[in-house]
């Protein structure tokens, strides 16, 4: 009796191939099925053919690691927004109602700061500044069918003086509701200067403003809008005050009715118009 018959067939190296089987077969049956990687069982990592497996580690046979438990909580909690920063033990939704009521307050006082210390808008209710300012008609003297929207600048003179020939908003003295039938906030131009003689004289029978003896120069009054046949003064405008008039003379009521404006009256110098669209405009 043979060894053989007594003992068996010898083992089987595991790294070799059975005889007569497909080596392709067999690389890819000592594969995982589902993510083709290695098996567990196997020994090494596959290489190029004819170079030894790499040697596989006990690491490389573990499962990754769980992912950290990433849940917020107040003590990691980093939020750039000051409202959840303070408020950051309070429910999430609690927290965004505050934004929100945060938020809309902060803007309406931002606009009420705005419109009380740096611009203001104003209507043009009246032709006193017609034809530089329009207003709608059917009131009398208008030419336009919607009324100008001006900005005014209310910081402006915190920086300089009134200057001749600035538009300006103003409220006006108690007097202009008893001669002119109306008082409140008016806009005007400063026409003369604390200090300064000012005069109307008529000029081949048209009105023209004359400071200090000399004729002012005055581009924004039409021809057609000088009033006819009417002097004022001479006066001596006040320290810390300023004579006003309108650029459309014969439908103004302004100094000449009531004297001059107060210093502490200014509200602000118109700048822009901005309403309607089509009278778009810097002043």
């Amino acid at each position: 009796m043979s060894e053989h018959d007594l003992y068996g067939p010898p083992p089987r190296d595991p790294d070799e191939p059975e005889q007569g089987a497909d080596p392709v077969e067999a690389e890819r049956s000592s594969r995982d099925p589902w993510s083709g990687a290695p098996a567990p069982w196997d020994t090494g990592w596959p290489t190029t053919p004819g170079e030894p497996p790499v040697p596989r580690t006990t690491d490389d046979m573990l499962p990754p690691p769980p992912a950290p438990d990433r849940r917020t909580t107040h003590d990691d909690y980093h939020s750039r927004n000051p409202v959840d920063r303070l408020f950051r033990r309070l429910p999430r939704g609690l927290r965004i109602t505050l934004d929100w009521v945060v938020t809309i307050v902060g803007a309406v006082a931002i606009v009420l700061l705005v419109k009380a210390y740096v611009v203001n808008p104003y209507r043009i209710p009246s032709s006193s500044m017609e034809s530089t300012l329009h207003c709608a008609q059917p009131a009398s003297g208008c030419e336009a069918r919607f009324s100008d929207r001006v900005l005014a600048n209310r910081f402006i003179y915190h920086l300089r003086d009134p200057r001749r020939g600035d538009i300006i908003v103003f409220e006006t003295p108690p007097k202009a509701q008893q001669r002119c039938g109306a008082g409140g906030t008016f806009v005007k131009r400063i026409i003369g200067l604390p200090g300064e003689r000012l005069e109307v004289r008529l000029v081949k029978g048209d009105a023209y403003v004359f400071i200090n003896g000399r004729q002012l120069n005055e581009p924004y009054v039409d021809p057609g809008r000088r009033q006819f046949g009417s002097t004022f003064g001479p006066v001596k405008v006040p320290a810390g005050r300023y004579f006003v008039m309108g650029d459309n003379r014969e439908a103004s009521c302004d100094s000449r009715e009531w004297g001059s404006v107060p210093d502490d009256n200014l509200i602000g110098k118109v700048f822009a118009t901005y309403w309607p669209p089509n009278r778009l405009s810097l002043h």
